[in-house]
């Protein structure tokens, strides 16, 4: 799939409608007009492409596309640990940092935030290996553990900044800077959803805020904001507005909807280089759509007591993140493409610059029996294999103690892993330095990572391009190189 899509048309088509003008025309072509009389118009304006596959795209943006080669996976989990966690502290630790407890370290200048750079400081956890493949895990992860077999560590990884937003961004998509589409707006944009009646690209955050950078971590920059991540909220109605007014019945809301359509196309007409008309009208429809589906879709009630207690929602501590992520799994079971689920909200995230073990000890309560739970419940409704499961953060956290136990940011080296839709488990990529300060064997950039995520959905990454202010724009922008040795 080489998608290039202008950002307008060129020229201004022409057209009467016997005597009526455009607006007229759309008017009385009556209730039931939608999206079809309306892709009908545009293409008697020349405005689409003649192939019925551009048209049926360009009327739904999400519908399903083909992908670019036969994919691993159908959809994706992303496990955000919003702050940073510290790889050398739940999945990689470092002997030799034990060794060094106290002393100062040789490494060089250290970008850090804080003035109180200390020495070096060994992890207050204790490791054990777990599996068939000796995976060691930090005492505070007991229950991911039991997962090492199937996850793949990718254990040397970095990023070109150590400030929150901008990391935050570049995970997300691919740039420090703001305005650029996120993963899931790319992956949607590629591939379409599968559930035509919830949206393919789902966010949902910490119930104690969002992470910094806020919205704009899950815009779709420059694409159609059809592709926008949409945001299912903490609580009990995760949809804000969803529902019509009482006083609105699903015909008066049909004919409004239509009545919109014809605004639009008319507009479309007379401004035809504005690209956002086809993107509101699908936001519009998918609204409308999800007034049925999404209410069932987000409704744990009915599930098994056993399958609440896998997630941890008998817990107080992991009730929430449990909650998202078996909502998660109810909608990627439904046909969702990507879900991303958020922990942590400053100041109650994995920020950890003072006492880390008190930090990560409640992040990890917070989320290894969800997380664990998430794994053997795809597992066992056989989603896992279709399923990508991602855990990871913006960047990790230096070996050197600051502000009475705690870690400052590293950009230089931390850690993600993969589980399920095509990973290989009980591998791992990459190494850091003895010390667990920069990566040291085989290093892997954020746009590797994100070339990998969209391999693994069938995409190839150089070919998933967008073009916009006067070039071909892509996820990876120049760079990236799927990371083969963590694919089956």
């Amino acid at each position: 799939m080489n998608t290039r899509h202008p950002d307008a048309p060129s020229g201004r088509p022409n057209a009467s409608f016997g005597g009526q003008n455009r607006r007229q025309f759309l008017q009385k072509a009556g209730g039931g007009f939608g999206a079809v009389a309306l892709t009908a118009l545009l293409n008697q304006l020349g405005m689409l492409k003649s192939s019925a596959a551009t048209d049926a795209a360009r009327t739904d943006p999400q519908l399903p596309k083909p992908p670019n080669f036969a994919p691993r996976a159908r959809s994706v989990i992303w496990c955000f640990m919003n702050g940073g966690p510290s790889a050398i502290d739940l999945f990689d630790p470092k002997p030799d940092l034990d060794k060094s407890d106290g002393l100062q370290m040789n490494k060089g200048p250290i970008v850090t935030f804080s003035r109180q750079v200390g020495p070096l400081m060994k992890s207050p956890f204790t490791f054990q290996r777990y599996g068939q493949c000796g995976q060691p895990v930090s005492d505070v992860y007991s229950n991911i553990a039991r997962h090492v077999d199937d996850i793949a560590f990718i254990k040397a990884c970095h990023v070109d900044t150590n400030v929150h937003d901008q990391a935050l961004f570049a995970s997300n998509s691919g740039m420090t800077r703001l305005g650029y589409p996120s993963t899931g707006s790319w992956v949607t944009y590629g591939l379409g959803t599968e559930n035509q009646n919830l949206p393919g690209f789902i966010v949902m955050h910490d119930p104690r805020g969002m992470p910094v950078g806020g919205p704009p971590l899950w815009s779709s920059g420059f694409l159609p904001n059809a592709y926008e991540g949409t945001i299912f909220h903490p609580g009990a109605s995760p949809i804000l507005d969803l529902q019509r007014r009482a006083n609105m019945s699903d015909s008066a809301q049909r004919r409004q909807l239509d009545f919109i359509a014809g605004l639009d196309a008319d507009h479309q007409v007379r401004h035809p280089a504005e690209a956002d008309l086809l993107g509101r009208i699908s936001s519009f429809e998918l609204a409308y759509r999800m007034q049925m589906a999404a209410p069932e879709a987000v409704d744990i009630s009915g599930e098994k007591r056993a399958t609440k207690l896998l997630y941890g929602l008998d817990d107080i501590k992991s009730r929430s993140y449990g909650t998202q992520l078996l909502m998660a799994r109810r909608l990627v079971e439904r046909g969702a493409r990507f879900v991303q689920a958020y922990s942590g909200a400053s100041p109650d995230d994995w920020d950890a610059h003072q006492a880390l073990a008190q930090n990560h000890s409640r992040r990890c309560r917070e989320t290894d029996v969800p997380i664990a739970g998430l794994l053997t419940d795809l597992k066992q409704r056989g989603l896992l294999d279709s399923t990508l499961v991602i855990w990871g953060g913006e960047f990790g956290r230096l070996p050197i103690t600051e502000n009475s136990g705690g870690r400052d940011h590293n950009p230089y080296g931390f850690l993600l892993w993969m589980a399920g839709g095509g990973i290989k488990g009980g591998t791992s990529v990459g190494e850091t330095d003895e010390l667990g300060y920069r990566a040291a064997v085989d290093p892997v950039s954020i746009h590797d990572v994100h070339a990998t995520i969209l391999a693994l959905l069938g995409l190839d990454h150089t070919k998933l391009t967008y073009f916009h202010n006067g070039r071909d724009f892509r996820l990876t922008d120049v760079s990236g190189e799927v990371i083969r040795r963590i694919i089956a």
